[in-house]
């Protein structure tokens, strides 16, 4: 994983604390969105030895879709929110995303 991408709260607060160095408005909320979001596109690109899926947000859930635009997969949170999930256990959270990856992928 890249060191600008948050694994865990301690790394969304350093995140935050950079964010209001430079001036710059973030929140924790979409601080954990957005690494949620892009620690799955990491996995999907690795797995992809290259960048052909998109990862994007579609309400609570994180859609996957190929470089034709045609949904792949979709993940749902096990809480309510990713952003729960993240708070209570961001490993495990990590980990499933790690599991996802590789079924959507081996599902092609």
């Amino acid at each position: 994983m890249s060191v600008e991408i948050p694994e865990n709260m301690e790394e969304v607060a350093m995140q935050l604390a950079q964010h209001q160095v430079r001036g710059e408005q973030a929140d924790e909320t979409t601080v954990i969105q957005n690494a949620v979001r892009d620690i799955l596109q990491a996995f999907f690109d690795e797995a992809l030895e290259g960048h052909y899926d998109d990862v994007n947000w579609q309400g609570d859930d994180l859609v996957v879709t190929d470089f034709m635009g045609k949904e792949v997969g979709r993940i749902h949170p096990q809480a309510s929110t990713f952003i729960d999930d993240f708070k209570a256990d961001a490993d495990t959270l990590i980990e499933r995303l790690e599991d996802e990856t590789t079924t959507i992928v081996g599902g092609r």
